[in-house]
């Protein structure tokens, strides 16, 4: 079991004081997001209070698989993650680049839009999202070229953490050492702790607007046995792990194996889809599309998410690069696990395990993992 220790014993609050919470960061300006109930999922989305919370709900996973099921208590966040991530905020699923103009005299004027003045403060946020967003850090906000909108979103963020207490039967954070109690990368860190039937709340803090929120916030010191209870939920939650992935060696292993005949095995039931990629939330593969109106006044450019898992993506002149699914699932497992860590130093799994839920036939990345390792340089894939 893994053993966690608590730095200081930290702060409490309940229900009460969670809604003063999110009062507090809208009065400061903030979006607040958290996650919420709708179309039979816990997704996230705008909300007002406490009484916006899935409440009393959980969900149960498997490959292919998502439920709601209702709980024996009233907890906040006793969930593991829904098809949702905090990609969809800061790297949004469509985004207009630039307009163009053509006037009356024949001049053209071209407009970038201006970045919404929403800064975003999401509730809820899991140690596996925070490790996400840390990733896409990297993509977009790293080197030589910077996504400025992204990195403005990013940047005006205040991160309510939500350490977890039910993992799904999909996750594996423990074994991508991401979680699941959150460590860095938050402003505020919550451990929800159930006391007959009704939830209080650990709070940690881990930056000065944390603090100074907190403040505004009632609460009260720690009891040692409240944050003993506190770790323990941690401990519980990284014994109940769904799955779990060996990484050890796993760069060599992949980009040593390109032609396996598990490439062939897995593409004959994968739908290339690329549900694995929406719900991912390190993916950051996009297009670019121009589209202009019938008069031919009016221009714009507009980024949208894409998957490696389309024909168009690989495509140049002559046809698609990875014209076969074996070939698209083999870009796609082997630049997650593998050649994302010779791009950005991390692997590009968090272990939130969304990819095996929400694959419609199961596909399990753990268990291609694991057959690959069982037999390794053995088959030809085309």
């Amino acid at each position: 079991m893994q053993a966690f220790k608590a730095e200081t014993p930290g702060f409490v609050t309940d229900t009460a004081g969670l809604q003063c919470l999110f009062d507090v960061l809208a009065d400061e300006g903030y979006r607040v997001v958290g996650p919420t109930l709708r179309d039979d999922a816990i997704v996230y989305g705008d909300i007002d209070g406490v009484t916006d919370l899935p409440s009393g709900w959980t969900d149960r996973q498997a490959p292919g698989r998502y439920a709601l099921e209702r709980r024996q208590d009233n907890a906040l966040f006793g969930y593991a993650v829904g098809p949702h991530s905090w990609k969809k905020f800061l790297f949004p699923p469509i985004e207009t680049l630039w307009s163009a103009h053509r006037g009356a005299d024949g001049a053209m004027s071209v407009t970038v839009p201006e970045r919404p003045a929403d800064k975003f403060a999401f509730v809820g946020v899991r140690s596996c999202e925070i490790h996400a967003m840390a990733v896409q850090d990297k993509v977009f906000g790293e080197g030589a070229y910077v996504d400025a909108a992204y990195a403005a979103r990013r940047s005006d963020a205040f991160i309510v953490a939500v350490n977890c207490a039910e993992p799904g039967g999909t996750c594996f954070c423990v074994s991508m050492e991401t979680g699941p109690r959150a460590a860095e990368g938050f402003d505020l860190a919550l451990t929800e702790l159930i006391d007959a039937g009704e939830p209080m709340f650990l709070v940690e803090t881990g930056s000065e607007a944390g603090r100074r929120i907190l403040e505004q916030v009632p609460h009260a010191a720690a009891t040692a046995a409240q944050a003993e209870a506190a770790m323990t939920v941690s401990e519980r939650a990284a014994a109940q792990m769904g799955r779990s992935l060996d990484t050890s060696g796993i760069k060599e292993l992949l980009q040593s194996n390109p032609e396996h005949s598990r490439w062939d095995d897995v593409a004959a039931r994968c739908l290339s889809c690329a549900n694995c990629t929406m719900v991912c939330p390190t993916c950051f593969c996009s297009t670019v599309e121009d589209h202009s109106d019938l008069t031919g006044q009016n221009a714009e450019r507009v980024r949208k998410w894409d998957s490696c898992f389309t024909m168009d993506f690989s495509y140049i002149h002559g046809g698609s690069v990875r014209a076969s699914g074996s070939a698209r699932y083999r870009q796609w497992m082997t630049h997650k696990l593998a050649n994302w860590i010779d791009q950005f130093g991390t692997s590009g799994c968090v272990g939130c395990g969304r990819c095996v839920t929400w694959c419609p036939v199961g596909i399990d990345l753990t268990e291609e993992v694991a057959a690959i390792r069982a037999v390794p340089d053995e088959g030809r894939s085309r």
